[in-house]
């Protein structure tokens, strides 16, 4: 609750009373403002990291208390982003901590109608099953006169922005070592 307010507690006495006559200093700030520090001060580590939503690599300090991500902020010592980062480099923190973070693997059955959880490993299996037997089933070594295509048409990559440009590189190497040509990824459309 508010401290009693009187005439001498008046913004404008307070602003000559302290000689901040353009009140842009200690007359026009609050008690709780004279009190709060940055997220920043109080994180135990800080590790440089860069953003994960385009290809741009803007450099970025994330801030850690006590194993949990407490702010993100655009790294000075950038070349590439100098410090500057767009919206959603800022809110990528969110990224990390939204109460709402999918955080289980979720499979839908052909032809079901609700999302089950599925242990890690499993989804893992599967996920490379299917992808073996795509491409063995539309492997096109070559064309109807004979010239060589060694590809498959059956398997296809759209990658996501919240990938850094090393896992984007390294998917693009694993699918072209596949024979997959149709590789894309979500920051450039």
């Amino acid at each position: 609750m508010d401290a009693k307010k009187t005439f001498l507690s008046w913004p404008v006495l307070r602003q000559f009373r302290s000689g901040d006559f353009l009140g842009r200093g200690p007359a026009v700030t609050s008690e709780r403002t004279r009190t709060l520090e940055p997220r920043t001060k109080t994180a135990d580590r800080v590790v440089q990291s860069v953003c994960p939503y385009c290809a741009v690599g803007c450099g970025q300090r994330v801030y850690v208390k006590d194993e949990k991500v407490v702010q993100i902020e655009g790294d000075p010592d950038s070349p590439i982003s100098r410090g500057r980062l767009c919206p959603k480099g800022s809110a990528s923190e969110q990224l990390v901590n939204s109460p709402i973070r999918q955080t289980h693997v979720l499979y839908r059955r052909p032809h079901g109608t609700s999302w089950e959880r599925m242990d890690r490993d499993t989804a893992i299996d599967m996920i490379a099953d299917r992808f073996v037997e795509s491409r063995r089933r539309t492997w096109q070594d070559a064309d109807e006169h004979g010239r060589p295509l060694r590809r498959t048409m059956g398997i296809a990559s759209l990658g996501g922005a919240t990938l850094d440009n090393e896992e984007n590189y390294l998917i693009k190497k694993l699918f072209t070592a596949a024979g997959a040509i149709q590789i894309e990824n979500q920051a450039r459309i």
